[in-house]
């Protein structure tokens, strides 16, 4: 049965989202700030990205625990600083990402390879696992090449996957994930897990040819990766991954500390490095998902990406271990979140 402490979202189930490539450290990606520092600055980045619009090119946490927003004009930098931010002069904007990011959208098809905006270089970074080769990469490149200064290509060394196993395991058919995050409407009780998870089996158990708990009520995926399943069991469901309490859901900023718990691989930590990234799995395309350099492994899918009393995401997939290292995607639990009309507790 679930262990009443624990609430992490079911991490892999046989899909294998997660690749095995060790991401470079970036200037965010040094001393992990407190959980309320985290908290503070990822919601002030949050409100200049309303306040600013397409103005902002980008916004990150350094290690010092500063905000950097990146604008193109003195006036905005004016604002920023006014807001208690660090304003960044870059040169390429919000309006020459948006146009590279959405000419990958349109063309980079491969599978095995990602995208994103990364706000510390002011590039957008297209990244291809170990499977592309030959006249794939050679696509993949000239695609990069065509975009001038506003792209770069990075090489991973493993194979990007869905990954099936997590927080508290849960069980369904042949597969294992793990479970994300508790959620309720009204007086009804449910989980959050991965959406490649919840397509393959409808009734879900807390061990392994088990009595059932749950049965799924929704699921999406490719294109978003989240489900959730309710609890048709009276089975313990306390609001927390592990014993910490969530109490609220957000998103964090690039360069927030994070910590993801699943059932192969328990508790790491690590940073965000970009937000809206776009997944190319064997399975299907995903977008607007949180890429970290948290590591995890088959099983951790549909695991809790967190930070103290914040919930944040549901773990996709990546490349990597964690013995190794490696990059892993989360599906943002804020919009899973609103499209079930559930909340956590």
């Amino acid at each position: 049965m679930l262990n009443p402490k624990l609430r992490r979202p079911i991490v892999g189930l046989a899909v294998g989202i997660l690749a095995s490539g060790a991401f470079a450290s970036s200037p965010a990606a040094a001393a992990p700030l407190s959980a309320d520092a985290t908290f503070a600055a990822s919601t002030l980045a949050s409100t200049l990205d309303a306040q600013l619009g397409d103005r902002d090119a980008g916004s990150f946490i350094r290690s010092d625990g500063e905000l950097v927003v990146n604008v193109t004009s003195a006036a905005d930098a004016k604002a920023v600083t006014a807001a208690g931010a660090t304003p960044r002069i870059v040169e390429r904007s919000a309006a020459v990402l948006a146009a590279a990011n959405d000419t990958l959208t349109d063309d980079l098809t491969v599978t095995g390879t990602s995208f994103g905006v990364d706000p510390i270089t002011n590039q957008v970074v297209v990244s291809a696992d170990s499977t592309v080769k030959g006249a794939k990469l050679k696509q993949v490149r000239e695609l990069v090449a065509g975009l001038g200064d506003s792209a770069r290509l990075e090489i991973e060394s493993g194979k990007l996957t869905t990954l099936i196993s997590g927080g508290d395991a849960i069980y369904t058919g042949g597969g294992r994930c793990s479970l994300g995050f508790n959620v309720q409407s009204g007086s009804t009780q449910y989980f959050l897990t991965a959406g490649h998870c919840t397509n393959i089996g409808s009734s879900w158990s807390a061990s392994s040819g088990g009595s059932q708990i749950g049965t799924r009520s929704g699921t999406s995926f490719p294109g978003n990766d989240y489900g959730i399943v309710r609890y048709t069991s009276t089975i313990a469901r306390p609001g927390q991954v592990g014993s910490q309490d969530i109490t609220s859901a957000g998103t964090p900023a690039v360069g927030a500390a994070v910590t993801r718990r699943g059932s192969t691989t328990g508790t790491h930590s690590g940073t965000v490095s970009q937000l809206n990234a776009t997944v190319n799995y064997a399975e299907g395309r995903v977008t607007g998902l949180i890429r970290t350099n948290v590591c995890a492994e088959p099983g951790d899918s549909g695991g809790s990406l967190y930070r103290g009393t914040v919930a944040y995401g549901l773990t996709s997939g990546g490349s990597g271990n964690c013995s190794s290292g490696g990059t892993t995607y989360f599906q943002p639990v804020t919009e899973a979140l609103s499209v079930y009309g559930v909340s956590v507790y």
